[in-house]
Parts: C-alpha cells; sequence; structure tokens
C-alpha cells in the first residue's frame, strides 16, 4: 500500500489541539484505569477484568452490557465497594476503592452508592413495609438530620416519586415485581448516594414492567440528579440510554452514543446513534466481532493512516 496520510508535522500540530481540549476524565465522578481483578479457584487463575478502563460523567444515565462472562458483574461489585480490585486504579466520587478500609467500605456503601439487584426478593427486607424499607438505611447511616419524622417524610417522597407510595404500608409478598422493584430503587436512593448502580434490574420482569422500572431510573436521574448505571442484556433498556459501553473479555469494547436530532426535511426529531471503539492508554482496541467476521480478519490487519482517518483492512500478505 501507498501511504499518503498526514506528515508527523500535521500530527503534531493536531495533538497539541486536543490538548487543549477539557480531558473527560476531569467531570468524572467514576474512574477505572487499566482495572485488573483476577481470581484464584483451585490454583487457577482466571482473570476477569483485564485492564478496563472507563468514565462515567456525573449526572450520567448509562448501560453496560456485554456477554456472560465478560466481566460486567465483576466490575459492578468492584464499583459497589462489595469487591477489590487486585491492580490498577478505581475511584468513585474521590473515593479511592483499592486502599478503603473495611471502615471506609461500609460508610462508602451507606453514603456513596446505591444498589439495586437483579432478584426482587433481594434487595427489600421480607417483614417490613414499604415504608420501613426505604427509611432503615437512613436509619443505619446514623445522621442526626434523619429524625424519624424526617426518615418517614423522604421515605413517602421518595415513594410518590417513583409512583408507588399506595404500597407504602404493604410488605413486599403483598407487592408485584415492579413494584418490589421500584421500592427497591427507593431504598437505593434513601441516603441520597452520588452512583446509584443496578444489575439486571429488569431481568425477572415482563417487558411492559420492565419499562416501567427504566422510567423509575430516569426520573431518579432527571429529578434527583444521581448518576446511574445500569448492566443489562435488556436491548430495550441499553437502547433508551445516551451511552451504551460494551465489556469484551475483561475490558472496555465498543461504546454507542446516542444523540437526538433534528430531521431538515421533516422537522420530526430522531435519535441518532453511533459506534466507537474504545482505545487505551497503549492504543489498544477491539474491533467488534461481527465486524471482523464478516471480513475475515484474523491475527493481524493491514492499516493505513490518512490525513483524517486510519484504514483498516483484512490482512493481505499472501494473496
Amino acid at each position: 500500500m501507498t501511504t499518503t496520510g498526514p506528515t508527523f508535522a500535521d500530527l503534531a500540530h493536531r495533538a497539541a489541539a486536543r490538548r487543549d481540549r477539557p480531558a473527560y476524565g476531569h467531570d468524572a465522578l467514576i474512574t477505572c484505569d487499566r482495572l485488573v481483578r483476577i481470581f484464584s479457584t483451585d490454583g487457577v487463575e482466571v482473570q476477569a477484568l483485564q485492564g478496563l478502563d472507563l468514565l462515567v460523567r456525573e449526572g450520567e444515565l448509562m448501560a453496560l452490557v456485554g456477554a456472560s462472562g465478560s466481566g460486567k458483574s465483576t466490575l459492578m461489585n468492584i464499583l459497589a465497594g462489595l469487591d477489590t480490585p487486585t491492580a490498577g486504579a478505581a475511584r468513585v466520587a474521590d473515593r479511592d476503592l483499592l486502599t478503603m478500609t473495611a471502615k471506609d467500605r461500609l460508610s462508602y456503601r451507606r453514603e456513596i452508592v446505591g444498589f439495586v439487584w437483579q432478584q426482587t426478593s433481594r434487595n427489600l427486607l421480607p417483614y417490613l413495609t414499604a415504608a420501613q424499607n426505604v427509611a432503615l438505611p437512613m436509619q443505619l447511616s446514623g445522621s442526626r438530620t434523619h429524625r424519624r419524622r424526617a426518615r418517614s417524610e423522604r421515605a413517602l417522597e421518595l415513594l410518590e416519586l417513583l409512583e408507588v407510595a399506595d404500597c407504602r404500608d404493604r410488605r413486599p409478598h403483598e407487592m408485584s415485581g415492579g413494584q418490589q422493584q421500584r421500592v427497591a430503587i427507593a431504598v437505593a436512593l434513601a441516603n441520597a448516594p452520588k452512583v446509584l448502580l443496578a444489575d439486571e434490574p429488569t431481568g425477572e420482569l415482563d417487558s411492559h414492567t420492565g419499562e416501567q422500572i427504566f422510567a423509575a431510573f430516569r426520573t431518579a436521574n432527571e429529578h434527583l440528579g444521581t448518576t446511574i448505571v445500569i448492566v443489562t442484556h435488556d436491548q430495550a433498556v441499553a437502547g433508551e440510554v445516551r451511552r451504551t459501553v460494551a465489556i469484551r473479555d475483561g475490558r472496555t469494547s465498543t461504546e454507542v452514543l446516542r444523540r437526538t436530532e433534528i430531521d431538515a426535511a421533516t422537522g420530526q426529531e430522531a435519535v441518532v446513534a453511533r459506534e466507537y471503539a474504545t482505545l487505551d492508554r497503549a492504543g489498544r482496541l477491539q474491533l467488534p466481532a461481527e465486524y471482523t467476521e464478516a471480513l475475515g480478519m484474523r491475527d493481524r490487519v493491514a492499516l493505513e493512516l490518512e490525513r483524517d482517518h486510519i484504514g483498516v483492512w483484512p490482512d493481505d500478505s499472501e494473496s
């Protein structure tokens, strides 16, 4: 191939211009840098995370997707303070997740993050009413601002916001699965966390109820400003957020960004989605499997530097 791309002077000028732009990480609430998690079972090491990078801005509502075993749940457990990384760096709301003590982790889980599990029965205590379940995290936090009357008032406010105020005096077995999950979201929001994490929150629900649950997350994001990260296999949920990050083989591989555009001809609004490959510090990226399979790409690819892009082709060295 003949390369007719830009000179190094051109590239240096563009790089300098990019350095002048605000860095995405400067306003990131969640930062994961080359995150590694290795498990050892019966003498066999399994690398669940293999140098994962992730940035989440404050106020984002985003989804994490990936096949089983890709590392999604491991990442969520680390962000929730339930597990510790083996190496790398991870910070949430200026808390260093690698250096926290046991006492720090307890405080972190009570004050910084809220969590919603897939299993509806796992989120609520069965012998408490909805209002009592929501008030419990405030009581456990020990904050003097959360006196009994204030706890009750905030619990009711959250239940009303998520449209389950009629369940305030019901116990979990007296509620539907969708109602239980909305109450669980209220529980997770009780102490006004910086981040709300949800692991497959619609996994046990039908599609219509799943839409209601996602609407509850959107309400929390828009009305309370809570940053929300949802792990999901549900493409309908993933398609509703502005940013979807895919994890493959323990690394972030691609992102889909969605934005609303107005059609010049019709004046109608439409959501336009564009897929991006994630580039790490070493310049590595994961091309989507369906792309490489369609073109028969294996082992290595041919590259060409153009003025405004890099061309990637199947290896033709033996043709």
